[in-house]
């Protein structure tokens, strides 16, 4: 007996020794760039090296499948490997660096197929580079949806959507902004300089600015997704849900309305729309959403209050203008028919005659609206050339050769 349990703890001595000696060499030849040999070298010795009670020897040899792995671009492998690698105290900072490392690599390559347009694996890559450190890496998360929906599989971005929304994440960064004495310039800095400089003379003007929450947005998608799929019980209660969470989030209630829109639901949108404005009285861009519902519902009195009120908050709204002339211009067609439509009797003319002086007066309303633009914004041709027609029309040659000559300009 006393000779068996020598052998056995010679035999026992000797695999310990062959599994680090193989582990060292296939260590040896990846710090020698050999990659394919150590990978090689691995994999002859998998056996052996696997059935090692050494929890050391097995960390590390899981360590460097790791690596390998994170080279080949194998992330999953790299990631499944670096977990199994856990435990060794030796090999504590390598893991931290080799996490970082295999997620740069992962964003990397995922930025580079969503700019091919691959955009499933790209998903599927910011998925695993969130997994990798869901507190810190939480953005990829977000992005990971975004390229789902890009890659159209709803289902997919559907999940990753809820979980963003289940998670409250926000997306909200803050910037930081200084002014130096020396210039007057203002710029972004770091958090870091930003701190550093609130202490010095050197700067002025410090301030911090949050980007806008993307939780209405991704609530948005849920909704827009559920609808997509059909399932549009499911994509209105997304929304609602949000909205009792949050009932005075202007987003959320343009994320309601816009779902409404997209139903058909025009009335209700208006609704929604006139209390989101009583939430932000001076977005210009909501009364002018205003103008539009209202037009395609016909009431252009009211869509053109608000066409206007969208310019006087926003001077600088080119559709909003353009807007108004057509809804100006909306009855020209029907004047020009009744017209065409007259014979030559002396009744008829007089008529024509009226009809005339009612074409032109639109066209005088549109004149003023149609300099405003252009005077923000002589680029915009549509403008140009619409108001080049009305002077040619009311016969107003100065007009119509500065329009010209603006257009002529452009198009050199």
């Amino acid at each position: 007996m006393k000779h068996l349990f020598t052998l056995v703890l010679g035999l026992l001595v000797t695999i310990g020794y062959a599994q680090k000696k193989e582990l060292k060499q296939a260590q040896k030849l990846f710090k020698a760039s050999k990659i394919e040999e150590a990978k090689a070298s691995l994999s002859a010795n998998q056996e052996i090296i696997e059935s090692s009670d050494d929890a050391k020897i097995k960390t590390q040899y899981h360590f460097l499948k790791a690596q390998i792995a994170r080279l080949d671009k194998a992330y999953q492998a790299a990631y499944d490997n670096l977990l199994l690698a856990e435990g060794n105290n030796s090999l504590k900072t390598l893991l931290v660096n080799e996490y970082q490392q295999l997620t740069q690599d992962i964003v990397n390559d995922a930025i580079a197929q969503s700019e091919a347009k691959e955009y499933i694996p790209s998903s599927e890559n910011l998925y695993l580079a969130y997994q990798i450190n869901p507190e810190n890496n939480i953005d990829y998360l977000y992005y990971a949806a975004t390229n789902a929906v890009n890659g159209a599989n709803y289902e997919l971005a559907l999940e990753r959507y809820i979980q963003l929304r289940d998670i409250d994440y926000t997306g909200v960064v803050t910037k930081y902004y200084a002014t130096a004495v020396s210039t007057n310039e203002e710029t972004e800095v770091t958090e870091t300089e930003y701190n550093i400089y609130k202490k010095s003379k050197d700067f002025t003007n410090l301030r911090t600015e949050d980007t806008d929450s993307k939780y209405p947005e991704i609530v948005k998608n849920i909704a827009l997704i559920y609808n997509k799929l059909g399932q549009k019980d499911n994509a209105m209660k997304a929304v609602q849900d949000a909205r009792k969470a949050n009932p005075g989030d202007v987003g959320l209630i343009l994320t309601e309305a816009n779902i409404y829109i997209q139903l058909g639901e025009k009335q209700r949108y208006k609704e929604l729309i006139t209390e989101a404005i009583e939430q932000d009285p001076n977005n210009a861009i909501l009364y002018f959403n205003l103008g539009v519902v209202n037009g395609e519902q016909g009431d252009n009195a009211t869509a053109r209050d608000y066409y206007e009120k969208a310019i006087e908050l926003d001077p600088s709204m080119e559709n909003a203008y353009l807007n108004l002339v057509a809804l100006i211009l909306q009855n020209e067609s029907t004047i020009v028919e009744k017209m065409n439509n007259l014979g030559n009797s002396r009744a008829d003319n007089l008529k024509y005659d009226e009809l005339k002086v009612e074409r032109e007066k639109l066209y005088e309303e549109c004149v003023p609206v149609l300099k405003q633009l252009i005077a923000l914004d002589d680029s915009n041709l549509e403008a140009v050339k619409t108001l080049r027609n009305i002077y040619g029309t009311i016969g107003d040659n100065d007009g119509f050769k500065a329009m010209k000559a603006i257009i002529e300009k452009h198009e050199q």
